[in-house]
Parts: C-alpha cells; structure tokens; sequence
C-alpha cells in the first residue's frame, strides 16, 4: 500500500473533522443540541399553531446578527414583514435598525390573496434565485423560512411540493448557509408535520409543543434528529419571557456544585441545636405538614435570621398575599414592611394558576438574578403541584434547587400534606429525593388535647436528634420543647402512654446498649 494515502497521511487526518455547529445563543437550546445547530443543514421546526415557531425562526437570526455579526435572511410565507417587524418590537428586537443596515433582509414570499396557481406549473425556481441573490447580496450566513407549511397548503400535489421544498434545501445546503425551516402539525404528538413528507427534506427536526397537561398548558421542546451528531434526548421545558424563547436543560445539570460546611441559623435555637448546628450553607429544607402546624412560621424566622445578618433574602408565596404574611409575622414580633424597605427582604406573592411552572421557574431565576439573596424560600410547593403532572412539577423543583445550589443559596421549601392527622408518606410529594434537610411537622392527640410535633426526618451529612418533639407556637413565635417522654404512637396521631413495666424494660435495653457503647 501507498505510504502517501490518505488514511496514514498526517494531514488528511487534520482535515477529517465532524460536523461543525453554530451557537443559537437561545437559552438552553445550545445546550440540549450540545453546542447549537449544524452549519450549513437545514433544520425543521415542527409545532402546532401557538408553539412559538416564529419566534424561534425569528431569534436565531436576531442572535445570530449581535452575538457573530453574521447577517441573515427571514423568508415569509405567512405574515406580512410590518408584522414581523412590530412583533419583534415586543421582545426588544429592533428589526428596523438591522434592516436599515444590511444585517437583516425580510424576503416577503406570501402569495396574491387574489392569484391563482396551477398545480402542474408549481415552480420554485423564481423563489430560489431570489433567495440566493439576497445572501450573495447580504452575505447571509443564517436563513430562516416561515413556514413551509403555507406552501403546501397552496398545493393539493405535495410531492411535487416535496420536490420544488427538497430542491431550495438542496441549494441552500450548497451556498452554505445555515436554514431553519418552520412546519405546522395537527397534535402535540401525533406525525412530526401535517403532510407527512416535510421532514424528510430536512437534515434536522426539533419539535415543540404547547400541551394541555390537567388545567394548565406546558411547553415543550424536543430535538428529534441532529443528523451525524449528539444531542440529548426527551423533552424539555421551555417558557416565552419578554426576551423569547427560554429552555430549561434540566438534563444537562451536572452534581458538581460544591459543598458547604458553614452552618446558617434556622432562626430558631432549638432547632439549630436538632440540626446539628444548624443548616448547611447550600443545602435544601423541605418542612412538610398539615395545614396550621407551623411551617410558614419556620420560614419567617429563616428569613428574619438572614436579614439580621445584613443577608438579602427573597420569600416565593403562593398562598397568601403580602399583607397576610406581615400581619402574621408581625404577631411573632417580625416586621417584614422594615426589612423590605432596608432592602434585605423581597416578598413575591403570586397566584399558583396564574402562570405555567416553567414561567414561575424562569421568575424566580430572574429574581434571584436581580436581588442575588443568599436565603430564598418557597411557600409552598404543594400549591404549585396543583392541576399539574408529577413529571413537571419535578422538573420544576429540580430547577430550582439546581438553581439555588448553583449559586450557593440555602433555600427553604413547604409542602402542605393532605391528611390532617396521622403518618403521610412524604415520597408522594415526589421531592423527598431532591431536599437535603427534612422536617416533619404534624397534630397528635395528647390526652384528649391536640398538640403539635416536630422532628428532623433527614439531614444529610450531618447527625441530628432523632426524637420526636412538642412543638408549640405563642406570641413569641416558635417554642420547641422536649420529647414527647412515655409516650408513643406519635408518627400515628393517636399517642398513648407507655405501660410502666415495658418503660422499664425500656429504660433497661437503652441503659444496656450506652454501656456497650462505653
């Protein structure tokens, strides 16, 4: 064999390269394609109508222009360029400007509401040699067409669409421009696209949704094919913020975060002294209960305690509004009005079915962005997990505690339990897995009185007192008292007392093993 062949030759092997992407700078999006879309293929973006295909279409070329200064072309079927243009205005998008430039050329290719054609004389070639006059002239890197779609819906012969779509692919691919393509489907999950053939001229597809799940809609993305590259696979949440389009890569998030051993105070002595000393730094609390034990309480003191050491702290209400909370809190001797006006504390009240989860995701990110706080809290998940799949609201609180531990921040979560008395299974919130810290609260009936409970279920990385606590709350705030002695059946709801012979033998086994342990 040639020693000179391409396959030992060191240079040839230089230029074997894969295929190159190009970033979209869409938030998100550059990370579950893993690094953006190929260069010079053309990409299908499939969805039903309200997806946010346009938009898409519309900001990897703005991105592309102030991010790479790469120019690019926007090829319409559908609206008018005026539309485009004013649309864009609501995202902080000056079009006009970029038009004016050279940057930006708005191809407007919407048929004559008055012309007819003829199926057999379809023809794209005059569509084509515009297009490729435009990025000759414009020195276009990036085109988008909106949508192809309206072209078949033009036609009843979609193969001979399918010829004329393939063929203005086919040349874009060898200008070496780099093309997003916009398609309509009929469901969420039904074929990738109406007619059935659009992918197929495509090198990639992403998909996106707008899907109904219980009483609120979810948006997805899902990249369906990156041809002769990796990207990561399923479905993704995104939301439409007043700068478009934002992804949230929860699978991309890697456990890598460091971790703390600094304690922070809970606010409340006692409960520092059950924790070990307190929580940690970056750690995650989940207090978990019946309505009226207590929880939101807790979270006013670990927040108060921030802000008594000059710490910025933001509180995520989902149940009450502003002035409940400061009344509340004023009867435990806390002044939420003072500490917001010092700047230390922002409260965020909301109502739960008021946004889609991945639209309160992206506010608390961009409020903990505006305010970096070191303590957040959120009261409480289980009003957000209301009307929703179990699949998002996880998702959702991944978010967030990936998010808060990314930047270092303690964050403090409650989550109401249905059951009024009794043991409650705290999986079924389906967060157990994600917190660092857990405390149950719960009623028991003592003597024919109710009484409140409080132990520390979990904490990572640290010991902490395992005992089953009286819990009450007077006008000094939170008062945690010993264990419930003599008694069991706690976790239950229903105490009774110990027989005095088995609090003997009790006490004889726990003596027994301290002086093993001796």
């Amino acid at each position: 064999m040639n020693s000179s062949s391409s396959s030992s030759d060191p240079k040839a092997r230089t230029r074997l390269k894969g295929v190159q992407k190009i970033r979209t700078m869409i938030e998100g999006f550059d990370d579950i394609s893993h690094g953006g879309l190929p260069v010079g293929r053309s990409t299908l973006v499939s969805g039903t109508s309200g997806t946010g295909k346009t938009l898409l279409a519309v900001q990897f070329l703005y991105h592309g222009i102030t991010y790479f200064d790469e120019p690019g072309i926007f090829v319409t079927f559908e609206e008018s360029p005026e539309d485009i243009v004013t649309n864009a205005y609501s995202f902080g998008w000056d079009l006009k400007s970029l038009i004016k430039s050279g940057k930006l050329f708005i191809l407007d290719a919407c048929p004559d509401p008055e012309g007819q054609e003829v199926v057999g004389s379809f023809d794209l070639s005059a569509l084509i040699e515009r297009i490729q006059y435009a990025i000759r002239k414009y020195s276009a890197k990036r085109i988008s067409i909106d949508s192809v779609t309206a072209v078949f819906q033009q036609y009843d012969a979609a193969e001979v669409v399918r010829r004329e779509i393939f063929r203005l692919v086919a040349r874009l691919k060898q200008v070496g421009v780099t093309t997003l393509m916009t398609t309509e489907r009929v469901d969420e999950y039904g074929p990738v696209a109406r007619f059935g053939v659009e992918e197929f001229v495509s090198d990639n597809v992403v998909i996106v949704r707008n899907a109904l799940e219980g009483e609120r809609r979810r948006r997805t993305v899902e990249i369906l094919k990156l041809r002769g590259t990796t990207h990561m696979k399923g479905e993704y949440p995104f939301t439409i913020t007043d700068s478009g389009v934002s992804i949230f890569p929860l699978g991309a998030m890697r456990l890598t975060q460091r971790s703390s051993n600094v304690r922070v105070s809970s606010g409340v002595k006692t409960l520092d002294e059950m924790c070990g000393g307190g929580f940690f730094r970056d750690s995650i609390i989940l207090a978990t209960g019946a309505t009226g034990t207590g929880k939101t309480l807790l979270v006013s003191n670990f927040l108060a305690n921030a802000c008594e050491n000059d710490e910025r702290a933001i509180l995520f209400a989902y149940e009450e509004s502003r002035s409940q909370l400061a009344r509340n809190a004023s009867s435990w001797g806390i002044d939420f009005e003072a500490l917001e006006r010092e700047g230390l504390l922002k409260i965020i009240c909301a109502y739960p079915e008021s946004a889609g989860l991945e639209d309160h995701l992206q506010i608390i990110k961009s409020k903990i962005a505006e305010f970096r706080p070191s303590r957040i809290a959120i009261d409480s998940l289980s009003a957000l997990d209301r009307g929703v799949s179990n699949n998002a609201f996880r998702q959702f609180v991944i978010g967030v505690t990936g998010f808060a531990k990314q930047e270092e921040i303690t964050g403090f979560f409650t989550n109401t339990t249905e059951q009024f008395m009794g043991s409650h299974s705290i999986t079924d919130s389906h967060i157990s897995t994600i917190t660092d810290t857990i405390l149950m609260l719960q009623y028991v009936e003592v003597r024919g009185e109710m009484s409140r409970a409080i132990n520390v279920f979990k904490m990572r990385g640290s010991w902490h007192d395992k005992a089953i606590r009286e819990y009450i709350i007077n006008e000094d705030g939170p008062q945690i008292q010993e264990s419930f002695r003599n008694l069991e059946g706690i976790i239950s709801g229903s105490a009774r007392r110990i027989p005095s012979n088995e609090r003997n033998q009790l006490s004889r086994i726990v003596n027994a093993v301290r002086s093993d342990d001796d």
